[in-house]
C-alpha cells in the first residue's frame, strides 16, 4: 500500500511492476535483475491469477506472457483492456510477425521476444511507462475522458470502446476512426 499519493509507486519511491509469466526462473532473474533498477516486482503465474491482480491493483506497467496456463496472454491482454490503461509489455517466445501485430494490435504497448536481454526490457519498460506518465499529466477534459454516444461509451484514454455493455474488439486505426467520428459534431437539418 501506498501513501505517496500515487499507488503505482511504493512509499519508497520504486514503481510497482507486475510479471505475469509461468516460467518462474525467468520470473526470478528478471524480478533480481529489476528490483536494483528502481521496480518492486509482483509475480503471477496463470493467465486467471494474473488478470484478477492486474485490474485488482495499480501498477505502473505490466510484463504480459502470451504462452499461459488458463488463460492465454491475448485474453488476459483483453480483460486488462476492458477496464485500464496500464502499459503492458508483451514478453513470449512467440515472436513471429503475426503474434506481436495481434498483442499490438489488442493494445499492447511493446512486444518483446523471450530471448531478451536485461537491458532491453528495462529500456523498454522505461520507455513505456515514462509514456504513460506523460499521458497521464496532459489532462483530458471530463468530456474527453468517456465519450457516450446512444449505447456507445468511448473511454479516449483506455482506448476502449464498448456497445451495450459489449468491448469492441477494434484496432488502434478502427478506434481513431470510431472516436474521431463520435466526437465530430451532428448537424440536423429542419423539415
Amino acid at each position: 500500500m501506498s501513501t505517496n499519493g500515487n499507488p503505482a509507486v511504493t512509499d519508497d519511491g520504486r514503481q510497482r511492476l507486475l510479471i505475469i509469466d509461468d516460467d518462474k526462473k525467468l520470473c526470478r532473474l528478471t524480478k533480481d535483475y529489476l528490483e536494483p533498477m528502481g521496480y518492486a516486482v509482483e509475480l503471477a503465474h496463470t493467465g486467471p491469477e494474473g488478470a484478477e491482480r492486474a485490474l485488482e491493483e495499480t501498477w505502473a506497467a505490466v510484463v504480459l506472457d502470451v504462452m499461459l496456463p488458463g488463460l492465454d496472454g491475448f485474453e488476459v491482454l483483453k480483460r486488462i483492456r476492458a477496464k485500464s490503461n496500464v502499459p503492458v509489455l508483451m514478453l513470449t517466445s512467440r515472436g513471429e510477425e503475426p503474434d506481436r501485430i495481434v498483442g499490438l494490435e489488442m493494445g499492447a504497448d511493446d512486444y518483446l521476444p523471450k530471448t531478451f536481454s536485461p537491458r532491453e526490457l528495462l529500456a523498454r519498460l522505461r520507455a513505456v511507462t515514462r509514456r504513460a506518465a506523460h499521458a497521464a499529466s496532459t489532462p483530458e477534459s471530463d468530456a474527453e475522458a468517456e465519450l457516450v454516444v446512444g449505447a456507445l461509451r468511448i473511454n479516449a484514454g483506455a482506448r476502449v470502446a464498448v456497445l451495450d455493455d459489449q468491448p469492441l474488439d477494434l484496432t488502434p486505426v478502427e478506434f481513431d476512426l470510431l472516436h474521431s467520428l463520435a466526437r465530430a459534431p451532428t448537424t440536423s437539418s429542419a423539415s
